[in-house]
């Protein structure tokens, strides 16, 4: 997935590479804006393996292998009933020893996905997840590391992505004696979001939001971060609006998209099926490495067999390029 993100992404720039600790225990904190995208995008450009905490309600279905394949555990909210929180005691002392060990663990600090690109107010999981550990491992370093995952365009494959790793809080600084442990975890919370705002284009939803949004796009994100955080940020009056799809790119990306009618439908109905319009990127991204790719196997064997391998090569060159071709108009 580390090689398909280049495919998916029509560009992808990480920033603050450097910062992620070499050592000691590492607690991811990315902003949460693409439903399980999100998870798939840190989990394959960190170097190590890192084990993600999700919400619980997501467990025990048929795709439960793959939340087994990615490490993820669950994580028990009131809203799964009372009874059940207190199972996040053995998953927290899990949590506690991935990080004394000196390993990774993720956590959505915003408490739940949305579409937006600003950072909602953080919950004090992430931070009091971090600061129990430490209490529980004196002796090790454990960091907080703030991530902003920043995407072009929330629901269309091929726009930029620039992934910031910020700088990470040595939570063995944030425990003061004479401060309660309320008091420490909130200090704690407020410090990591500020280093989570200065991860993300647009961190606050402010009175210009709306018109900041509409400069985020295919042409301002071929910026670096901090140039397009700035002009955002300063004077984004300057910078180029999202363009609107004309009727004429409408009809030539239907035209495109004849090749790969099939995929595209059933990649269609799919996300269809979800009410959360957060699921549209991660779903687009999921049928492209998995689903794409087969469609083009079964379809260009009987080819081969039938017309030749020259004939196959023709057919699965136009089912790609149109594929990209037409991505790149729908493009805003």
């Amino acid at each position: 997935m580390r090689y398909y993100n280049h495919i998916y992404f029509r560009n992808v720039s990480v920033y603050g590479y450097e910062n992620i600790p070499n050592e000691g225990g590492v607690l991811f904190s990315p902003n949460h804006q693409g439903a399980f995208l999100d998870p798939l995008i840190i989990g394959s450009m960190t170097p190590k393996k890192i084990t993600s905490l999700t919400r619980s309600d997501v467990f025990g279905g048929p795709l439960q292998w793959f939340l087994d394949a990615f490490q993820m555990l669950p994580v028990y909210r009131i809203r799964n009933g009372f009874s059940n929180l207190k199972k996040n005691d053995a998953i927290f002392e899990q949590c506690y020893e991935i990080l004394g060990s000196g390993k990774f663990l993720m956590m959505f600090s915003e408490g739940g996905h949305h579409d937006e690109y600003y950072l909602k107010r953080l919950s004090k999981g992430s931070s009091r997840l971090a600061f129990q550990a430490q209490l529980k491992n004196p002796t090790k370093k454990i960091y907080l590391m703030p991530v902003g995952i920043n995407y072009g365009h929330h629901k269309q494959p091929r726009c930029t992505l620039h992934l910031v790793y910020g700088n990470p809080l040595l939570v063995s600084q944030f425990i003061s004696k004479t401060k309660t442990e309320a008091e420490n975890i909130n200090i704690l919370r407020l410090e990591l979001q500020n280093r989570m705002r200065d991860c993300i284009w647009l961190p606050e939803n402010t009175d210009t939001y709306p018109l900041q949004k509409e400069r985020i796009n295919r042409l301002t994100t071929t910026l670096e971060f901090e140039p397009l955080k700035n002009s955002l940020s300063h004077n984004f009056e300057q910078l180029p609006k999202r363009r609107k799809l004309s009727i004429k790119r409408r009809v030539l990306a239907h035209l495109l998209g004849i090749p790969n009618l099939i995929p595209l439908w059933i990649t269609r109905f799919i996300i269809g099926k979800f009410e959360d319009v957060v699921f549209v990127s991660s779903m687009k991204y999921a049928m492209g490495v998995f689903f794409f790719p087969l469609w083009w196997l079964v379809t260009a064997i009987p080819i081969a067999y039938g017309f030749g391998n020259l004939a196959m090569t023709y057919y699965l060159v136009v089912c790609i390029f149109s594929l990209f071709l037409r991505q790149r108009i729908l493009l805003s």
